[in-house]
């Protein structure tokens, strides 16, 4: 996969550095020009799903084995950087290195402070994380992925925890910098997406190089049906969903444990200092998700705090459709902010990245929105994040060949 994109650098002075607004127009720019000079706080939520053990759902990880483990070794290179004998060792993947580097680099350098969440995970992380009593999700395709009080209880600490999170000693945030890492995501957004009514069917994103649409369709179709949310239309590609479903009832037919918890921040924050949500196809179904919420429970909700950031690699991914998924998830009130990185691994001296360019990985543990926090905070350039990230691979490679 190649696209065309170029850099922004000095397009607009009053905007920061290479970054590319997608959608929202002037609420978009006004949102990135608050943000100039502000320090998120990055908080990652992991979870898992059955749903990612499926051969070739996801190429986050080569076997269904290796991606059972991919949260925790993410999570463990978040906090640690790369070290000797790590206990979960990033797994291999079909190509490129994980984004947990993009994200790394960054606030490493940065000296942002991470939070992780652990919304449900087959194993207990190696480094520290506040359990929110989730558990791991059964495949979509159950009609039962989560049972309804883990969901509420999930959406509750989402909430509890937003609000916490502003109040942090002794400097709070400007904002909350939202990640996630649930391998098979995408395919628990699509379902939910479309349980939602959503336009989605052939838009979202994938870790493949060309989007598995038929195969993540047709387990979304199946879990809606088992939870019988609804009916398909054929004919307009869409699910018809029952008139008053509970926006949570469609994450606990066919959802995962981080977007409940995800969009209960998302709702704190956009009544407090704002969010970035940090990924693609995942992240806007959290900002879906949670606007439903909004409207059900008549909570507050203020989406011009809100935006959604991700790579180029996803939004300029021929096989899928970002900016109109993005646009249809808007359709009945102002379209979410989506932004992109501009970052560009295509001159560089390591195989790693250069697959991005390729279309392998994408996006994950919130790269593309750490690349553009670190863009709005200390106005980097491509250029410069891939400085940063390069060196961190010249680290890690130093210690791996270590005896």
């Amino acid at each position: 996969m190649t696209s065309n994109r170029s850099s922004t650098d000095g397009q607009d002075p009053d905007l920061p550095p290479s970054v590319q607004l997608c959608t929202g127009g002037d609420r978009a720019k006004q949102w990135l020009r608050s943000r100039r000079g502000q320090q998120p706080l990055f908080a990652c939520i992991l979870g898992f799903t059955e749903t990612g053990l499926i051969p070739q759902i996801s190429a986050a990880g080569a076997t269904p084995a290796d991606r059972r483990y991919t949260a925790l070794a993410d999570a463990e290179f978040l906090v640690n950087g790369p070290r000797c004998n790590p206990r979960y060792p990033l797994p291999p993947l079909v190509a490129g290195a994980s984004p947990v580097l993009i994200s790394r680099a960054v606030v490493e350098a940065l000296r942002w402070r991470v939070r992780l969440f652990n919304a449900g995970l087959p194993d207990l992380p190696s480094v520290p994380t506040t359990r929110l009593g989730g558990v791991t999700a059964r495949c979509l395709s159950t009609g039962q992925a989560l049972d309804r009080a883990v969901v509420e209880q999930l959406f509750a600490a989402g909430l509890l925890w937003g609000e916490r999170l502003f109040q942090t000693a002794p400097v709070p945030p400007d904002y909350l910098l939202i990640a996630e890492c649930v391998v098979g995501g995408t395919s628990t957004a699509l379902a939910v997406l479309l349980g939602l009514g959503i336009d989605a069917a052939d838009r979202v994103n994938s870790s493949h190089v060309r989007c598995n649409h038929h195969q993540k369709l047709d387990l979304a179709l199946q879990g809606l049906a088992q939870a019988g949310l609804g009916q398909w239309d054929g004919a307009t590609r869409r699910w018809q969903p029952h008139p008053d479903c509970d926006p949570l009832a469609i994450v606990a037919a066919v959802g995962d444990p981080m977007q409940p918890v995800a969009a209960g921040m998302a709702l704190v924050a956009s009544q407090r200092g704002g969010a970035l949500l940090a990924g693609g196809t995942q992240m806007l179904a959290v900002y879906g998700l949670a606007a439903a919420i909004a409207r059900a429970r008549n909570l507050p909700w203020n989406p011009a705090a809100i935006a959604v950031g991700t790579t180029p690699w996803v939004v300029h991914d021929l096989t899928a459709d970002t900016v109109g998924l993005a646009r249809a998830i808007g359709s009945d009130e102002q379209e979410p902010i989506l932004l992109t990185s501009q970052l560009d691994f295509g001159a560089s001296a390591w195989a790693q990245l250069r697959a991005y360019e390729a279309g392998f990985v994408k996006e994950g543990v919130g790269a593309g929105g750490a690349a553009i926090a670190a863009s709005c905070a200390a106005g980097w350039t491509s250029r410069r994040c891939l400085r940063a990230i390069e060196s961190l691979l010249d680290r890690w490679s130093e210690i791996l060949q270590r005896p």
